[in-house]
């Protein structure tokens, strides 16, 4: 059976005649801009709850169409992006697969893999195809109006097949990510949950603890937020992120979240003995310690 997306022999280039993106916000308008910018799709359509997001898609030229009807948004479709809160992944797949024709290939951009790959592998039907992925990419702002051409540009995409994943679907979900300028990655979906838990999942944690510690004060009477200068401000940007979302995360990854959280306190309580002991030498070892591994990732430009 001949699946959506292979790439042609002639020149070597990826083309999905029609491609609905199911959540146009910040990653899915990002991916939807690549597509059309690399003349990776003929049509796209734009899905979602949110009628005003939708509609400015179109304003944007994000999208060619949208719908809020999901069922009938991927009718005739060869590729499929879920790119909503990764709670909504399994349930979204479920709900679309009898009206997808065959040979269509599914993927999402969730945080998450292992609980969601694993769920969406147990009911799929052989003639359509899901590829687990994950782009490494983002901000703290949301919607289609916070999308951008580049966002991928230069960043990780891990993508998680199985023993069951269908290898020329892989490639060709391989083949946008690589059009959009992301290094693709092949990974186990346990070591990616484990990798994301510790790189980006406790962060966010750590950062609405702070926001809302420091928010929770009351002994000096006073909003001190107010007072908060870069180091707050660039500490806890990523608090500003969707509840929504990260809710999700952290349901769906807990046990690894749960472990890095462990390991914080470990190295957090370590710190607090150190200041109640006054031990500056043992300070200044931990701090220059951390110093030399951030640095090391400002020189290797990750994540910029």
């Amino acid at each position: 059976m001949k699946k959506s997306g292979v790439r042609s022999q002639e020149s070597g280039e990826i083309h999905f005649n029609k491609v609905a993106i199911i959540g146009v916000g910040l990653i899915g308008g990002s991916l939807a801009m690549v597509l059309r910018q690399k003349g990776i799709s003929s049509q796209i359509i734009g899905i979602g709850r949110g009628i005003k997001n939708l509609e400015t898609a179109k304003k944007l030229g994000v999208v060619d169409s949208y719908t809020q009807d999901v069922k009938q948004g991927v009718k005739d479709c060869d590729l499929v992006v879920v790119a909503t809160p990764v709670a909504s992944i399994v349930n979204i797949v479920k709900d679309i697969l009898p009206f997808l024709k065959n040979g269509a290939i599914i993927t999402d951009v969730g945080s998450v893999k292992k609980a969601v790959v694993d769920e969406i592998e147990g009911f799929m039907p052989e003639k359509v195809f899901f590829i687990g992925g994950h782009p490494i990419a983002g901000t703290e702002n949301a919607g289609v109006e916070a999308a951008f051409l580049t966002l991928f540009q230069s960043r990780k995409c891990i993508l998680t097949p199985t023993k069951k994943t269908d290898k020329i679907a892989l490639e060709s979900i391989k083949a946008v990510w690589e059009a959009a300028g992301s290094q693709v990655i092949l990974m186990e979906r346990e070591r990616h949950d484990k990798i994301l838990a510790s790189v980006s999942h406790l962060p966010h944690v750590v950062a609405y603890a702070l926001v809302n510690a420091v928010a929770d004060m009351k002994d000096l009477d006073e909003n001190i937020i107010t007072y908060s200068a870069g180091g707050f401000k660039d500490f806890t940007r990523i608090a500003s992120s969707s509840p929504e979302m990260w809710r999700d995360v952290c349901l769906l990854n807990r046990g690894a979240i749960l472990d890095m959280i462990k390991r914080f306190q470990a190295t957090l309580s370590q710190l607090k003995r150190m200041i109640e002991a006054e031990d500056g030498e043992g300070m200044y070892k931990e701090f220059e310690r951390a110093k030399e591994v951030r640095d090391s990732l400002k020189a290797a430009k990750v994540g910029e």
